[in-house]
């Protein structure tokens, strides 16, 4: 089965995937297969190519009635539209200082009106709404159908979803949610309620455990739970269920339960999980894999017959449900089962040697969890998290609790408030110090260091990770040996992580990594630099400007006042900013505002273009600054005419020459590519985290020997283009990004350039 399993999950991945160099290595290995199986006479293999083949076949099918639906075809031109779409679940983003509120949610279009002519649909969609409106949208009632005018837009590649649907003002109720929808947004409305008088972080935290529900928590806790390794806990997944279960099973056994009844009550743990988490896409994968773990932590088997049913349940997904081949989450929940499954009690027989039974069972279950999913949660945070084991090992015994606790909570709450709201508070204690776990974890100056993601870097850990399962049983059963790994690896958390190398001792231009957003640093002298743009937050240009060595900001430049370029602002409050540079524009008018309150008396300047400051090494001259139409349209959230009134900077450092656009679209791209020498550079910040909204005659007019791509992994905005990468890349420029590479920095050397990526 395993063999079986891995052949439909791969063959469906590759089909769907719509890259042809994926489908090609997929029929190969088909027809390797396929020989293999009439050379040895092996009905595993043949059964593994017959189900390869059903499952290409099949997921074939759908991707090209996807290509040719009309939705997709409206979403290919970007059509404006009237739809009918039911809602499913969602998050609010609230408003910021430097971003308006935003709306996301999973849903599926019924009817489409456009251009004069209506389709009926039955497509997966994602619903985005920003503005004021996101709050209306928000307050639907789960499985709700509306009517609403949209723009349709393709997905990102890899998203289960076929179109994704943009909302361009309040939504018009069609038809009310029916009584399994009621049901399921009546118990996480009673969650919600039961957590209202807890700490800000337990209050979210405790819904995202149980449900998956995760918009309460904030950007800041969410981060620190990339860092820590933490992640995996606040989404609806197999690995949450089967810690769920594991509690269950030890209460089920302290209470005298034995046998089969194990197994009954186990089910019925998944029966209402599933119940609880219907207007969840995830909940069919977090179901498989819970029922793998009631087979794994009910009786008999083995890993053996673990690893088989494991194989069944995921064949059945694959099958049932061929967009979660290219869910990560998926991923997750596989890796964290089978961990558990393999190692679990391997790692808990060898613990208890010298720990109580009760305390090496807590210990082992997020242990053999954080090892097998170790390669997958490298991939999505770029970075290793030293920290990941402890935290996970420190915030395991919390996990079952507060999510038991917490569905108890659920579940009483629509007939029993004060009750519901006692055990919401035995949850949110428990859930209270999981974030303290993350929240001294990230603290501490080793907590995580750069990776570069590839097959390469992919591979290592992977194999890393399997010597380190292999071996961990023989270290964890020597109290001495234990204690050395917990001391050898506290060292490690107690430095701060260096990057060979990086920063380079000559650097005079910077690109920080600032996730999905802009930050540039500019050196003036020792300690000193110009900054032009901040990224969406401070937490990670402080990081940045640590590693550089920066100390004193005379200058800072934001070429406009999106939250990606100006979110970040409050960093630089205590690094002595002496003056503030900004076009006329001033809007949104929150961000305009946030910054007078994070650097207070600071002389603002607010330029038109031709100023130039000489500052130590570096010369700093703002070549234009467009002018914005009075009215700025921003009810879609593009804003492009903000970000095309985006200030033109060029900056003359140590002989290094730079070109910064800000998020410059198309037309004015364009009308830069007429200024000639005044936009020749050495280097060129590509405008809008290449955005596929560019002008190649631009970035011919630039000439760059470098082009630096800002931009966060795995973004929303399908950043960078190819056509964009193709065409900077066609100048004969080094590209070199920072979600690939993280911060970067360019330092002149004899006949060239320096360029030294931090990963």
């Amino acid at each position: 089965m395993p063999l079986i399993a891995v052949v439909a999950w791969g063959v469906t991945a590759a089909v769907r995937s719509q890259m042809p160099a994926a489908t090609v290595v997929a029929v190969v290995l088909l027809g390797a297969l396929a020989g293999v199986a009439w050379w040895r006479r092996s009905a595993v293999a043949l059964a593994a190519v017959c189900l390869g083949c059903l499952c290409a076949l099949s997921s074939g099918v759908q991707v090209a009635a996807s290509t040719g639906d009309a939705a997709r075809a409206l979403a290919r031109e970007g059509a404006s539209a009237t739809v009918e779409v039911d809602v499913g679940a969602g998050r609010l983003w609230e408003a910021t200082a430097t971003r308006p509120a935003w709306w996301r949610a999973s849903g599926t279009l019924r009817s489409i009106q456009a251009r004069g002519r209506a389709w009926s649909s039955g497509a997966e969609a994602t619903v985005m709404v920003s503005g004021d409106a996101a709050r209306a949208w928000a307050a639907l009632p789960l499985g709700s159908r509306v009517q609403a005018s949209v723009r349709l837009q393709e997905p990102d590649p890899g998203e289960a979803s076929w179109v994704v649907v943009a909302g361009r003002g309040a939504p018009t109720h069609v038809e009310a949610p029916g009584l399994p929808w009621n049901v399921v947004g009546a118990l996480r409305a009673g969650l919600r309620a039961a957590c209202a008088g807890l700490p800000d972080e337990a209050r979210g935290l405790v819904p995202a455990l149980v449900v998956g529900d995760t918009s309460g928590i904030s950007d800041d806790l969410r981060e620190r739970f990339v860092t820590t390794g933490l992640t995996h806990l606040t989404a609806v997944s197999g690995a949450n269920l089967t810690l769920m279960l594991g509690f269950l099973r030890w209460m089920a056994v302290w209470l005298g339960v034995r046998g089969r009844w194990i197994a009954v009550v186990l089910t019925a743990g998944v029966a209402g999980f599933v119940l609880l988490c219907l207007g969840e896409p995830s909940v069919l994968r977090a179901a498989a894999m819970g029922l793998v773990g009631v087979a794994a932590l009910g009786h008999g088997g083995g890993p053996r017959e673990g690893l088989r049913r494991l194989a069944v349940a995921v064949t059945a997904v694959v099958l049932l449900a061929p967009a979660m081949a290219l869910s990560v989450g998926f991923a997750l929940s596989v890796l964290a089962t089978g961990g558990l499954l393999l190692w679990a009690r391997p790692f808990s027989e060898a613990l208890g040697y010298w720990l109580p039974r009760w305390l090496a069972e807590a210990l082992a279950i997020p242990l053999a969890a954080q090892v097998a999913t170790e390669p997958v949660v490298i991939a999505l945070a770029g970075q290793v998290s030293v920290v990941a084991v402890l935290a996970n090992l420190a915030a395991g015994p919390f996990v079952a609790p507060a999510t038991v606790l917490g569905l108890a909570a659920t579940l009483v709450a629509p007939v029993l408030m004060p009750l519901a709201q006692g055990l919401a508070w035995l949850a949110g204690w428990c859930a209270w110090a999981i974030a303290q776990v993350a929240r001294w974890g990230e603290a501490l100056p080793g907590a995580a260091t750069p990776l570069p993601v590839h097959v390469g870097t992919q591979a290592v850990v992977a194999v890393a990770c399997l010597l380190a399962a292999v071996a961990l049983p023989a270290v964890l059963r020597r109290p001495l040996a234990a204690v050395a790994l917990a001391g050898i690896v506290a060292l490690a958390l107690i430095r701060p992580p260096v990057t060979p190398g990086w920063p380079d001792a000559e650097w005079r231009l910077a690109s920080c990594d600032v996730g999905q957003g802009d930050a540039t640093v500019v050196r003036a002298g020792p300690k000193q630099a110009v900054v032009i743009d901040t990224g969406p937050e401070p937490r990670l240009l402080t990081r940045c400007l640590d590693q550089l060595g920066v100390a004193t900001v005379p200058l800072l430049i934001l070429t406009h006042l999106h939250a990606d370029h100006a979110g970040g602002i409050a960093a630089l409050s205590s690094r002595g900013v002496s003056m503030v540079v900004t076009s006329s524009v001033r809007t949104p008018a929150a961000a305009d505002r946030s910054i007078a309150a994070a650097l207070p008396g600071v002389p603002r300047v607010f330029a038109g273009g031709g100023e130039a400051w000489a500052l130590g090494e570096a010369t700093v001259t703002i070549v234009t600054a467009p002018q914005a139409p009075v009215e700025i349209a921003v009810s879609d959230g593009e804003s492009s005419a903000e970000n095309n009134a985006s200030l033109l900077i060029r900056v003359l450092v140590g002989g290094v020459s730079l070109i910064v656009a800000g998020d410059a679209e198309q037309q004015t791209q364009a009308s830069h590519a007429g200024l000639g020498e005044a936009v020749d550079a050495d280097v060129l910040l590509v405008p809008h985290h290449g955005s596929s909204r560019h002008a190649a005659a631009f970035f011919d007019a630039v000439s760059p020997a470098v082009a630096l791509i800002s931009v966060g992994a795995r973004n929303d905005y399908g950043h960078p283009a190819a056509s964009t990468v193709r065409d900077v890349a066609g100048t004969g420029a080094r590209v070199i990004r920072t979600d690939e590479h993280g911060s970067i920095t360019v330092a002149p050397a004899p006949g060239g350039l320096v360029v030294t990526p931090q990963r």
